[in-house]
Formats: structure tokens, sequence, C-alpha cells
């Protein structure tokens, strides 16, 4: 199975390009190669690669080589995660590789992208990131050209002026921009010619290449080849004809011409970002009020990047203000409304005024505002405030079913009291807003075809579309009888896009699950015989819901917070249901833990781990599956051992951290969807990292089918949800998969009362005079180096000094790796020396997270000398024996003390309740990351108040990130959750200010 990656190479002066290039894991994973630039050595030919793509690629992709830089190590290059093979993580640097490339023209991008976006899952190959993401560019082009966010250019091309369109970015479509920008896969930038390019001038060049092939073919040629004005016609004539040819240049055009139809072009896209601005005009609709006649539209002034901050237009004028407005914000908004009237000329009434602040509208004209104005104004990039009901549909379906007397039906399950064969009575209604409405009423509405009305009190959109299919809904089956599975499937079908199912109202077991509160409607299940413990309420509640789902053949994903107790409540299930024979996969990491949780809470559960060199194969392997209860695999042995796997009856597979399995396209994926099994449980505390498409392949793989394909899955919940934010789809999502999903915060006091408080706190640090030398000098030496590099290797640049200035911040010998002293040269370490005296002093115990593996085998003999007290030490480098040897030691001993631990290596899989002081000694600058490092002790078994200090030096760029993510908490979400490769785009002006020390940061 090869995996195929996209590449794009920024043209300098001329369109730039799609590459392609494909690893296979079947082939050597080294390379005996010592040149600068080596051979990949699982790197596929192109001519394999277009054979294996599509048999209609390989006579139109022309095969090279190119370049691309990777992270490898001095054997060879990192494996993609795709491929399933582990991947080392010790010396580790970014190296160039020669691969095999498929060079795709600029013509052909659009159509190859489009069918590669949703391979055959029979294919020989699947999609890495990095293609899945261009696949998704060149749809956002598609949608761009489709909705006309698109304006004709005339740029130079080697010189040669070409006709091109380019996408227009306002609102909404300038927030996808930046989430495209942010959310670039590395390998997309790893293929260069000589030189490489930033972040921002690669997806900017690939969207304007995939555009402007989206728009030729939304704008077919018009004229015969016969009929094109000759090179001696008029430019602006030759131009407007290029814009939908297949040759879009223009050559032998007067350089006079060409300066004089550019400028008139770049004035017209310039005029069309105006609204890009960081104030922007706001309009919102006033629904009447009972017995008022006309609507409401008021003017104001907001904030783009704060919509909080809003000014109406009333408000202006009697002289309030908000920060941040500029010096004549009269002018703003007259100027900004004087744009809005081409989108929507019944506005110049209101300029009329001298004053203007809001206008009023007739309902017809309210409905035009809603359905075309409103649209057009926030495409453009002005705020839009419409009532709480607009958008939605008006029309929808209620499905009430109500449960059957017992023995009514030869068909329902006696010995379980409900299964998905029983029958139930099943009515539909319609509804409208909020109340049912009868067929005759409905007829009424569709008589008066009145766009907006106010049925029961409330304001609702009607169209023909939906009032045709409400009206036949109304003529077909309307009641009966259908099995309980036919309504599960109803209610995550959700009805006809015109015609959604709305609401549901079940009774008995069947209205406890489709609640999706089934956990607290069920009668708790009491603690098993055979589990050494005691389950807390919340943890019977979510036994009883897993059996639930079991007794009925149906599987679920449980979604508690970390350190909530899945492991517990999982085993719980194991010992009330003794006859399943269970296979459980999860990352080799959390093999021990699993082995120690079921030895300790269900020692009667026989396990066997099927992991490492030592596996039993053949019939040893079926005698050791026959003989246990529960069977632990990894995911990458799972991958390895598929038909092995594959020949077991298993009557329950378990994904422990099931993000692993979250895209499913990759070959992990594929293999553990096809362990058949008869029931499947998702254990994971992150469902959703990064988009919902995460969600369907968690879904497919607990109750494979049930969401229907991805394709479906993806029109019909995740571009509405997650381009629109539609309101109808989410309600719908969450009303699918809400009985699947089992999700409880450890913060929510109704959930768990008992544990005790965590505190965080920053603990500021001075640097010490040496510290400060050093740190000036790598700023100065760093900077004109990365003023002198653009590319890739700028931002190698960036990310070197960053490590060198937080290196300076954590102590010079870290920086100078002299083997020098360590005492009194660091202000973090003389905080951390007095912290860890008094952590020891009062009998605590402490994790002290570093990023740095180097750092860390520096501390720790001098802090086990400095407090004659044994420090333990826990790292990349150690295999899974001694990492569980110190794991044991820490949480059974009263010494030691202090455990020192790599925030890569101990961030995730690790119980260490012993702890209650979290010190992070460098940070990571990704919340998630140290908040999942902060969770190893702050989690069920924590009796004491947990204190998380988190060390930052004073006047560094430490401080002013810290300060930049605190601002920004939306933001260390998403962008910061990606590492710190976000800082890499900062311009050289913002990097020095951010690198820059401030002398007060000097002890």
């Amino acid at each position: 199975m090869l995996v195929v990656h996209g590449g794009w190479v920024p043209g300098t002066g001329r369109p730039g390009r799609l590459v392609l290039w494909a690893e296979d894991p079947a082939l050597p994973l080294t390379s005996a190669s010592r040149a600068k630039s080596r051979p990949h050595p699982f790197a596929v030919p192109a001519e394999a690669l277009a054979e294996a793509l599509s048999s209609d690629l390989a006579d139109v992709l022309p095969a090279g080589s190119g370049t691309v830089r990777l992270p490898g190590t001095a054997r060879g290059p990192v494996p993609s995660p795709e491929t399933g093979v582990e991947a080392p993580t010790r010396g580790i640097r970014l190296g160039a590789w020669t691969v095999p490339l498929l060079s795709v023209p600029d013509h052909l991008v659009t159509a190859v992208l489009s069918t590669l976006a949703d391979p055959d899952p029979a294919a020989p190959w699947v999609a890495g990131p990095s293609l899945r993401y261009l696949a998704l560019l060149a749809g956002f082009a598609c949608d761009l050209a489709r909705r006309g966010r698109m304006l004709p250019q005339l740029v130079l091309e080697d010189g040669v002026p070409t006709a091109r369109w380019r996408p227009v970015l306002t609102g909404a479509d300038a927030a996808t921009y930046r989430d495209f920008a942010a959310g670039m896969p590395p390998v997309v930038r790893a293929a260069e010619t000589v030189d490489g390019h930033p972040l921002g001038r690669t997806v900017r060049d690939a969207l304007d290449t995939l555009l402007d092939g989206a728009a030729r073919s939304v704008l077919p040629e018009r004229l015969m080849v016969g009929q094109r004005p000759g090179p001696k016609a008029a430019l602006p004539d030759r131009w407007v004809a290029a814009l939908t040819a297949e040759d879009p240049a223009l050559p032998g055009a007067g350089a006079g011409d060409v300066r004089e139809l550019r400028q008139a072009l770049d004035d017209w896209m310039r005029a069309a970002n105006e609204a890009n601005g960081p104030i922007r005009v706001s309009f919102r609709l006033i629904e009447p009020e009972p017995g008022e006649d006309g609507w409401g539209l008021e003017f104001a002034l907001q904030s783009a990047e704060d919509p909080s901050l809003y000014l109406p237009a009333a408000d202006l004028w009697e002289g309030e203000r908000f920060p941040g407005l500029p010096k004549r914000p009269d002018e703003t908004l007259l100027a900004g409304l004087g744009r809005a009237v081409r989108l929507f000329p019944l506005l110049h009434v209101a300029l009329l005024e001298q004053r203007p602040a809001a206008m009023r509208l007739v309902t017809g004209e309210a409905y035009e505002f809603l359905r075309q104005v409103a649209p057009l104004l926030q495409a453009a990039g002005f705020g839009v405030q419409l009532p709480s009901w607009a958008g939605r549909k008006a029309v929808g379906l209620k499905l009430t079913t109500r449960s059957k007397p017992k023995g009514s039906s030869s068909r329902a399950v006696a010995d379980s009291g409900f299964g998905l064969a029983e029958l139930v009575d099943f009515r539909l209604d319609l509804v409208i807003g909020d109340g049912v409405v009868t067929a005759d009423e409905l007829a009424e509405l569709a008589r008066l075809k009145v766009p907006l009305v106010r049925v029961r009190g409330q304001w609702v959109e009607l169209d023909d579309r939906q009032l045709k299919a409400a009206l036949k809904a109304v003529s077909g089956r309307r009641e009966g009888e259908l099995t309980a599975g036919e309504v599960l499937q109803q209610v995550v079908d959700g009805g006809e896009e015109d015609l959604p199912l709305v609401e549901v109202d079940a009774d008995g077991m069947l209205g406890d699950l489709l609640s999706g509160q089934a956990a607290e409607r069920l009668t708790p299940l009491p603690t098993p015989a055979g589990f050494h413990g005691a389950l807390r309420p919340y943890q019977e509640r979510g036994l009883s819901w897993l059996h639930f789902l079991s007794r009925l053949g149906l599987g679920g994903i449980l979604a508690d917070d970390m350190g909530l107790g899945k492991t517990a409540q999982t085993l719980s299930l194991m010992l009330a249901e003794e006859s399943v024979k269970t296979l459980l996969i999860c990352p080799m990491s959390l093999v021990s833990n699993w082995q120690k949780e079921a030895a300790r809470f269900a020692p009667s559960v026989r396990v066997y781990v099927h992991h490492g060199g030592t596996r039993r194969r053949g019939e040893e392997f079926d005698a050791a599956v026959a003989e246990a209860d529960l069977v632990l695999t990894t995911y990458g042995t799972a991958l390895r051992d598929l038909e092995t796997l594959r020949s077991v009856t298993w009557g329950r597979m378990v994904c422990d951290e099931a993000q692993a399995i979250k895209n499913s396209g990759t070959r992990q994926s594929q293999a553990v969807r096809a362990i058949p099994a008869r029931t499947r449980l998702a254990l994971t505390g992150t469902p959703v990292e990064n988009h919902l498409a995460e969600l369907w392949s968690i879904m497919d793989f607990c109750n494979p089918g049930l969401l229907g394909p991805a394709k479906r899955f993806r029109r019909r919940f995740q571009e509405p949800i997650e381009v629109r934010q539609d309101a109808d789809a989410t309600a719908a999502l969450k009303r699918a998969t809400g009985p699947f999903v089992l999700r409880r915060l450890k913060t929510d006091k109704t959930i768990i009362s008992d544990l005790p408080e965590k505190n965080e706190m920053k603990v500021w640090c001075s640097l010490t005079p040496e510290q400060a030398t050093l740190y000036q000098a790598v700023v100065e030496d760093m900077m004109s180096e990365i003023e002198s590099s653009e590319g890739i290797q700028r931002r190698g640049n960036v990310l070197a000094a960053m490590m060198k200035l937080k290196q300076v911040c954590n102590h010079p010998a870290h920086l100078l790796k002299d083997g020098s002293r360590l005492p009194g040269r660091s202000g973090k370490l003389a905080r951390l020396e007095v912290l860890a005296e008094e952590i020891v002093e009062d009998g605590d115990k402490a994790l002290i997270f570093t990023q740095y593996a180097e750092w860390g085998s520096l501390l720790q003999p001098y802090l086990a000398a400095h407090l004659d007290r044994p420090v333990l030490w826990l790292h990349g480098g150690l295999s899974k024996a001694r990492r569980d040897e110190l794991v044991e030691r820490f949480q059974s001993e009263n010494e030691p003390m202090l455990f020192l631990l790599s925030l890569k290596a101990a961030g995730t899989g690790l119980n260490l309740t012993a702890a209650n002081h979290v010190v992070h000694f460098d940070r990571w600058w990704n919340p998630a990351v140290e908040d999942q490092a902060t969770d190893r002790a702050f989690r069920i078994g924590q009796s004491r108040n947990v204190q998380v200090r988190k060390f930052v030096c004073t006047g560094t760029l430490e401080e002013k990130i810290d300060a930049m993510i605190e601002r920004k908490k939306a933001l260390a979400s998403s962008v910061v959750g990606t590492g710190e490769q976000w800082i890499t785009d900062l311009s050289t002006d913002q990097l020095r200010e951010l690198f820059a020390l401030d002398p007060a940061a000097v002890s």
C-alpha cells in the first residue's frame, strides 16, 4: 500500500506547480548514500506511482525527480505516520532527499486533485495529509469560482503579460484562507526547486493557480480559435478573450498598454478588498414586536478581530467610542455604507439622511435582505447580525414512538426486555418553528405564499421547496409500526434535506438510547463482584451505558475526560460480561498500564499481551487467545498481524487513545476496521481534535455504516457545520451521535465532587548577567542569519533561534554544552533549587517536566547531589521495562521525592498521582500538551490539591509568547496547538520585537 504525498513548488515569474510522490513501506527504510542530497530509500518510481493512481494519469503527468526536505536520521528519512512504520525518536534533523516526482501541469491541477480527492477504498494507495490538504484547497478554490469571488487580472509571467483570475478574500473567505495558511502540512512545502519559500507565499501561490483553473472550468472558452482577437487587436479585447482561453498569454503587447490596464485592474482588486480593515460596518436586522408593521435594520461599527466591540450608529453620532476606532469613525461608517449600496441598492434611502443610523423595511424587503443581501454583505466583509431563527429550516418532522406492551409482538426480545428487532408504534408530525401544525394549517400557509410569516408567535421563513416536501410528507405514511432498529436508522439519517427530522419523542428503553442521556436514565449497574475496589456513581452509570449498548450489539465512544477512569469502567464491563472475549488495541506506551490496571482492578481477567518479537504465532497464538479473556496489542502490531487477528471471532474490540484511528484513510485505521467483532468500543478524551471527519472515522469504527459513507457525512454534516456553522446540522449531528457518545468532564462537580483542586501559577525568573549577555549575543547572531535567508531555510533559522534562546533561559551550560558547573548561573535553576528544597522538606513529591532530554541529563545528577536525595529521570531512550520500574518506584516508595521527566516521553499514558506538585521548567507553548503532562498527577487517585508552576523568564521571548497565549486562547488551541511552527511565519520586525531582551530581565 503506497502513501501518496502532494507538494507545491511556488512559481518564480510563472504559476506554481503540483508535484506528487509516494512512499512504499515495504521498501528498505535506510540509505547507504552519504551525499548531501541522498536518494529517498522507499520512494517509488514515478511511473509506478502514475500507474497506481490511474491509468488515465500515466499518459498526462510527466515524470521527473526533485529534492524534498524531510526529517530523518543518519540512516534514512522518517517514515510518515500513514505507513504504519514506527519512527525513530532521537537524532532527527532536516535533510535533503531526492525523490521521483510526477509534475502536474498547471492547467490540469484542479482536475487531478479532483480525481484524487476521493480514492477508491480498493486502490493500492492512500492519500497522505498533504494530498488531502491540497484537495481541500482545490475545493475551496472551486467554491470561490462558483460564487464569483474572483476578479480578472493581468500579470507578468516570465515577462509575458498573461490573463489570470485571482481570488477575492473577504469576510468568511478571508478567515477560511487564514485557516488554510495555519493548517498547511509541512510536506506541502517540502518540495523545492532551488530555494524554499515562506508559508504564506506557498499557500497563496497554490490558491491563485487552483482558482484560475477553477474559473476557466466555470467559464469555458467563449470564442472559437478563428474568432479570437489577433495579435494586433486592442489589448483589452485580447485580454478579455484570454480569460477563458486555454492559452492565457498575451505576447507582443505594448508596455504602455500593459501598464495602463494593470493599473486599472489593480485598483479594482484593491477596492474589492477594502472591507478587510480592522473596523467594519455592521448591519443588524430586528424583527417587529407583536402589533408592529415594519422591520428595523440597524447600522453599526464593529471590530473585525473582536466582534463584541460593537457600536450602533445612533450611539456613534452621539459621540460614543470603543478602543481601536479611527480618528474619524463617522467617515468610516459613511464610506462603508457607500460601498454597501452596490450590494443593497435600497440603502440609498438611508444615505439621504445626514446622520444615517437605521432604516425601516417592510416584510418583503426584510425577506430579500435575509435571503439575498445578507450573504452578499457577509462575503464582502461586512458584519451581519440576523435573528436567531434566520437560515434554519422552518419546516421539519417530529418522530414520536411508543413501546408496545410486553408480549404483544412476536418479534420482541423477551429475554432482554428490549432489542433492535422490537416493534414500536410511531407517528410523524409536521413542525413549523416550535409547534406542530396540521395538514389544513399547512395547506393554508401554502395558499398564502408569504415567505416570512409569524406562526404561533414565532417568525419563520417558508420557501416553495420546503412546503412542497411538507405537503408530500402529509400525503404519505405518517403512522404505524417500525422496529427499534428502523427508528434508530431514521434518527441517524435525519430526514431529507428539505424536510429534516428536528425532534424525537420516544419512551422506554428506546427513549433512553435516543435521548443521548442513557447513562443518567438507566438504572446504574452495581460494581461487579470481581472488581477490586468501588466504582464511583458516575462510573457505575458509565458501566450501565456500556452494558446497555453491548446488549443491543451497538458500539460506543467513551469520551470521559482524562483521569475519570475510562480504564476502570472498561475492565468492569469485562467482569460484568465474563464470556465476551476482548481484543484491546492501544499505543505501545500504554500496554504496561493496562496490564497493571487489569491486575489491580480485575485480577480474575486472564490477560495475554500480543506484542514484540517474541509474540506467539500460529497454533501457539490460537492457544494463548483461547485461554485469555483480554488480548492486548498495539496499533503497529495490529497492522502487521492483521490476518492473524482477523482469524479470531472477537466478542468485543476496544481501541484506547482512539484518536489513533481518527484518519480513516491510513493503513493503521483501515487495518483496525478490518478486524471483525460483535461490538466495538472507542476510548478517547478527544473524539474531535481538528475536524468532524475524525468523529466520522471513530464512529464508523464503533458502528460501521451507521453514519453512512464519508461523502454523505461530509455533505450532510461536516461542510454545513465547519463552513457555514449551520445550527440545524449541528443539532442533527448531536441527535445522530449522542446515543453513542458518553462524555463527562472532571471539572463538573455534579460528576465528581471529591477531586482536589488544581492551582496553576506562573513563576517569574530573572536572567543572570551571564544569561543576559548570551541571550543578546544569540539574538544579534541569529537575526542576521534570519534576515539573509528565506523559505524553508528561514523557518529553520527561526526555530533554531528559538531553541537557543530557550536554552539560554534554562542555563548557559545548556546552550554552550561545555560541561561547565551549574550552580549560581541560572535564575530558573536557583528558583528550582529553593522550590525543590521546600517540597522535600514538606514530605511532598513533584514532577519536573523539561522539553530537552539533554538538559534533563545535566539536571538530574545535579539535583540529586544538591538535595542528597534520589531524583528519577524518565526520557525517550529508556526501555519499556525501565520506564515501568521508575513509575512503580515513584508511586510506591517514600523516596525519591522528585521525578524529572522529558515532556515528549512522559506527557501521556502515565499515572503519577503520588506527586502533588508539577513544575514545567521550560515551556512547550502548547497549552494542550502542558495540560496533558499536568494530568499525570491531576487525575482520579489524587487526594491532595495539585500545585502547578510554569517557569517563565521575564523580559524574554518566554514572557512575550506566554502573554500572546493568554490573550488569544482560541489561537493557542488551534494554531499554537500545532507546535511552534506558527512563530516562524512572523515578519523579521515582529521576530526582532519578540526576541528582544528587556533590560529589566536581568537579576
